[in-house]
């Protein structure tokens, strides 16, 4: 028998700025929107489930009820677990401190102009790089206490996106199925 498997499904600047989110509550919405075999990690928007069709579709649609249930828009960006493990595995930087390295899911693969718009951003002695759909970075004393300008650089690639740090990103994986 053939079992699809997870989608993780990653929201934007959750339980942080007032937008507050419960995860109990995110389950709910998924489950209501027809996932099955819904999970939560860590009180951040970390989803793993199997969304009812088109994943994108589901994306959309979740960001609806949450907008619809909560009163403010965040970003739902999804990808397969082999995309996630493939995004872990491209990661170009060495991981000194799992929690100073992330990943950004971005939405979209941005344009190759603003890429190189962004590269001309002072970074310190932290890095990071576009592959694909992702932005790997390595904080040299983490996210916390950054030497470049992230949300700087996110605005200049223009295209959203969500991090999170190389344990979560295992632990995500470890997660689904």
């Amino acid at each position: 028998m053939y079992v699809e498997s997870d989608r993780i499904h990653l929201i934007r600047a959750i339980n942080v700025g007032g937008a507050k989110l419960p995860m109990a509550e995110l389950r709910a919405i998924a489950a209501e929107l027809g996932a099955s075999d819904v999970r939560t990690y860590i009180a951040s928007g970390n989803l793993l489930c199997q969304p009812p069709g088109d994943p994108e579709a589901f994306d959309r649609a979740l960001e609806e009820a949450i907008q619809a249930h909560f009163g403010f828009f965040r970003e739902v960006i999804s990808r397969s677990r082999d995309e996630v493990q493939a995004a872990l595995d491209a990661h170009p930087f060495e991981i000194v401190n799992p929690k100073f390295s992330y990943v950004t899911f971005l939405l979209r693969e941005p344009a190759a102009a603003a890429v190189e718009k962004a590269r001309t951003f002072e970074t310190g002695n932290d890095r990071w790089d576009v592959i694909g759909r992702e932005m790997h970075i390595r904080y040299v004393n983490g996210a916390g206490r950054p030497e470049m300008k992230d949300a700087s650089i996110g605005r200049a690639l223009g295209v959203p996106g969500t991090a999170r740090n190389i344990n979560t990103v295992r632990k995500l994986l470890e997660l689904s199925r």
